[in-house]
């Protein structure tokens, strides 16, 4: 009976993967194949069956795979459930690890998050009472797979204190009064290159590529910054207009070190300032995913060191669009009436 209930399972999983963010083909070919080595095999039938309808943009997500013997034990699972173990963001174990108790991840259930339940002297990540199986079973950078052994509870009730992360760097909210923030060429020993590495290993060539020219805030003592990094696959169309450069690097980032949590803690709405002129990007939420400028961030704390944060994005920022003022091509009197010629010929 266990043969069927997989293949179930995985029919009713096409309606899931409408809901969700498509997969490139090849992360799904890879994923399933690796699935089914590692003792994960309904989730890689799964995988296997909805893989044709998973082609189109690039996407990141995160699944929590139950074993197989958690779906012989439980027996089928409703929907609601399956979409309760994808998140449309992708997460590595580092970035999970910081996550302080009480933080909510985003799911593909609607209106339900995970809470993060690792406590301060826990050696594993714990999601919903729910302990992650080491290192992740799958990782390509956008496409993130975790294994457990019992599925999550989304009726599970957690006390939720008050996330205790450090408070945000607020020099670069757009609200506060600052002096003029200068750029320098890299100083006293910052570098970018491990986090140009990283970038170039996951897609995001280009913007390692502007990371490479050394430039840094210039703050009194160290360099504090936050980056949002679009994807290789919608930067390729900016390579070549070298007078946007600038422009189309500096409104990617902000002058202090943000990290997801601190992210997450701001008001709704809140503006941050960047190194573009005039540029600012909003902050905004909707169901614990968080937003730049209506864009999601797909790749939370992508980078992170103790003066860097990288987080990653499947869109631009894209400048606001300049209304384009019509000029009337008829000349008018100063009543604002249509202007005639006079007829000369009778001169």
């Amino acid at each position: 009976m266990a043969k069927p209930n997989l293949i179930l399972l995985s029919l009713l999983t096409f309606s899931l993967f409408s809901l969700s963010y498509p997969l490139p083909s090849i992360a799904v070919l890879n994923a399933e194949e690796i699935l089914s080595n590692s003792g994960f095999v309904a989730m890689a039938l799964t995988l296997d069956l909805v893989s044709a309808t998973l082609t189109s943009q690039p996407p990141s997500a995160t699944i929590f795979s139950p074993s197989d013997a958690a779906f012989s034990y439980s027996g089928q699972p409703p929907l609601s459930l399956l979409q309760f173990h994808f998140s449309p963001l992708a997460f590595s174990l580092d970035s999970l690890r910081s996550l302080p108790y009480g933080t909510k991840i985003p799911t593909l259930s609607s209106g339900k998050s995970l809470i993060v339940t690792t406590s301060a002297l826990d050696q594993q990540v714990s999601l919903n009472n729910v302990t992650i199986n080491g290192s992740p079973i799958y990782d390509d950078g956008s496409l993130i797979i975790f294994g457990i052994d019992k599925f999550f509870d989304p009726n599970l009730e957690v006390v939720l204190l008050p996330i205790q992360s450090p408070s945000p760097d607020l020099r670069c909210v757009a609200s506060t009064t600052t002096t003029r923030t200068t750029w320098s060429y890299l100083s006293r020993g910052y570098s970018f290159d491990e986090a140009s590495g990283m970038l170039r290993s996951r897609g995001y060539s280009v913007v390692a590529s502007f990371l490479d020219l050394q430039l840094v805030l210039a703050l009194v003592d160290r360099p504090n910054l936050t980056v949002f990094a679009p994807v290789d696959d919608v930067m390729l169309e900016y390579v070549g207009n070298v007078s946007e450069y600038s422009s189309l690097f500096l409104r990617h980032v902000v002058p202090c070190k943000l990290r997801w949590t601190d992210l997450i803690n701001f008001e709704d709405g809140t503006e941050l300032r960047t190194f573009s002129d005039g540029f600012t990007v909003k902050i905004t939420k909707n169901n614990d995913l968080l937003m730049i400028n209506g864009v999601p961030i797909s790749i939370p704390d992508m980078f992170d060191s103790d003066w860097l944060s990288v987080h990653g994005l499947h869109k631009v920022l894209e400048m606001p669009e300049t209304p384009v003022v019509q000029e009337d091509e008829s000349p008018s009197s100063e009543f604002g009436e249509e202007w005639i010629a006079p007829d000369r010929s009778e001169f």
